[in-house]
Order: C-alpha cells, then sequence, then structure tokens
C-alpha cells in the first residue's frame, strides 16, 4: 500500500496513477463518460455492467458497453450473473473485447438484478460466491476484481467472510460499498466494517459510498486505511470532482471551483461525444440525464431543464445548451 494519499497504487500488472476510481453505472458510465472523468484525473474507470448471459451479447446495448476505443490502459469491465460458467465465459468474452481487468459486480441492489440472483444478492449465498469467483479467476489470465456490499442487511453484514473467500480465490482487489443490501442508497454509508475488512486482508480495497467532495474523501481514506475510493453519484453533472479530489490529497488545499464557461465548454463536449457515440436518436435521449446534472445548481436550471427536454434534435439540444450557459459565462 502506498504511504501517502496522493501515491498511485498497484492492481495486478497496472500501477494506478492516484487513489481514484470512477464506479460503474448503468446508463451511465458509458465510453464517453469514462473518457471524460479520466481526462479529470480518475485513475481508473470501471464500465457499466455487462450481463453474463450470452443472448443479450449482440444487443446495440451490450456493443456500445463493450466498445473501448480510445480509452486509455487499463480497461475495467464490469460483468454480473449467477451461474460460474456464464460467468466465466462472460470474462472471457470479455477479455477478447479488450478489457484489462474483469470486475465482478456483487454489490448492484436493482431489484430486476437481485431477482435472478445477480448483484449483492449473491451475498446471501457464500458457497456460489465462491465458485464463481473461482471460475472467473481461472478462466482469465486478466486481474479480477469484486464489488460488494457490506451484507445483505443491518443484522447480516458478512463482507469480512466474502472478502476471505475473494482473497483465496485469487481477486485481486475488492471494492466495498458502505451500505447493505436492504440500505440500497438511503441512510448514510458506513466505513467501520470496510476498515475491519482491509485490517484482515492483504488485497487492496477500494471504499465506496457518499464519497463526494475531497475532504470526505481524505477522511475516508484515513479512517479505512483503504487503497482507493470509488466515486459514483458525486461525479454525475461534475466530472472534475476527480481533479478537485486528487489536488486536495496532494496538497491539503481546495481548488478553486471550475468557471460557469468551463462547465459550459466540458457539457458541450460531452454533449458532441454522446452524439457522436450514440447517434442522433439514442445520443438525444442520453443527453438529457447529463443536462440536468450539469444545469443542477446553476440559476434558472428548472425552467432550462423543461425547454431542453422538449426538444426533439440535438442541433437544438445544443443550441439551447449554449444559450443557456452564455447568458451566466
Amino acid at each position: 500500500m502506498s504511504s501517502t494519499f496522493a501515491d498511485g497504487w498497484q492492481l495486478g500488472p497496472y500501477t494506478l496513477p492516484n487513489r481514484l476510481v470512477l464506479a460503474p453505472m448503468a446508463g451511465i458510465s458509458d465510453r464517453p463518460f469514462r473518457q471524460l472523468c479520466r481526462q479529470f484525473g480518475a485513475g481508473l474507470a470501471v464500465s457499466e455492467m455487462i450481463s453474463a448471459n450470452a443472448l443479450l451479447w449482440g444487443s446495440d446495448k451490450t456493443r456500445r458497453r463493450i466498445d473501448h476505443q480510445g480509452e486509455e490502459t487499463p480497461c475495467a469491465v464490469q460483468i454480473a450473473g449467477a451461474s460460474p460458467l456464464q460467468m466465466a465465459t462472460a470474462a472471457r468474452y470479455n477479455r477478447d473485447q479488450g478489457a484489462h481487468i474483469i470486475d465482478i459486480n456483487m454489490g448492484c441492489p436493482a431489484k430486476k438484478v437481485c431477482q435472478v440472483m445477480a448483484g449483492s444478492a449473491l451475498l446471501r449465498d457464500e458457497a456460489l460466491v465462491g465458485r464463481i469467483l473461482d471460475a472467473v479467476v481461472k478462466a482469465v489470465e486478466l486481474p479480477v476484481t469484486l464489488k460488494i456490499r457490506t451484507g445483505w442487511s443491518p443484522d447480516q453484514r458478512n463482507a469480512l467472510r466474502i472478502a476471505r473467500i475473494a482473497e483465496a480465490a485469487g481477486i485481486q482487489a475488492l471494492t466495498i460499498h458502505g451500505r447493505t443490501r436492504a440500505c440500497a442508497f438511503g441512510g448514510e454509508a458506513e466505513y467501520d466494517t470496510i476498515a475491519a475488512v482491509k485490517a484482515e486482508i492483504r488485497i487492496p480495497v477500494i471504499a465506496n459510498g457518499d464519497i463526494n467532495n475531497p475532504e470526505k474523501a481524505r477522511q475516508v481514506l484515513a479512517h479505512t486505511g483503504a487503497d482507493a475510493v470509488m466515486i459514483g453519484r458525486a461525479a454525475q453533472g461534475r466530472p472534475w470532482i476527480f481533479r478537485e479530489i486528487a489536488h486536495y490529497l496532494d496538497t491539503g488545499t481546495r481548488l478553486a471551483p471550475p468557471s460557469i464557461a468551463e462547465i459550459r465548454a466540458i457539457l458541450l463536449a460531452h454533449l458532441d461525444s454522446l452524439y457522436a457515440f450514440y447517434g442522433e436518436h439514442t445520443g438525444l435521449r442520453m443527453a438529457r440525464k447529463h443536462l440536468a446534472w450539469y444545469s443542477k445548481h446553476q440559476p434558472d436550471g428548472a425552467v432550462f431543464r423543461a425547454a431542453v427536454n422538449r426538444v426533439e434534435s440535438s442541433a437544438e439540444q445544443y443550441r439551447l445548451t449554449e444559450a443557456f450557459f452564455d447568458q451566466w459565462a
């Protein structure tokens, strides 16, 4: 483990430049967003979850999720499923599509994932967890990582047992979200469980949950002893958070927030990348959520969102965005 907050850390054969990781978020952590967050200082960016069900691999959605053209090395791809054989096959498939790191999803609390006994539902079956991890690690020569929650419910926290299973299977890093499956995203994340796990295992640990500013990142790293922190919702509409945290960990001082002019430039470039990646129809719709996040704290943001969400062409969406930010720049 690195000796200071500002240092990088080792994941398999890869030396990551810092302790900041972009979380895998379905419908959000697409290639344009991953590239943007890497530009602003994320040391690693994990892809959206890809199903282990091979019947879905021919869909447009999956084809986009396995598109890593132009991404920095290493590319980390998250897979989800409940069958050891399917998960091993999915790991090999994504390796062949250009993945450098395979991440296993055992942390997603979404009902549609848990209903098929994937994601965080797997935490209730520790024997199956072991079989899946063994199968995936043996299937590929790449580093395999794992993302979990602290347990199924507050009275069923088994993160430490899962961590020991993961370490024995050859998992090379473990991300822990500081909530249980039952908590979903409610309440506040707790970090004592993450600290307890870090104290007992030798593999790198990544702390996740409610890390939304530089001070919180430093606090969580200090409290847990984790090797890195994972940022999810706090990066939505704010990809520069990685730059802010990296600067704070390095210097102990806060960077000035980006100007309206810089936010405008970042957002317009993001729109261009979304349109190029998804095409007119889907790009327009994918952009709406990002426009909502970027404009959330701007004056008259609600009026802007009401207008921009009604347009049906990317050119008009782009024009309205330019005009909105020009009035404040």
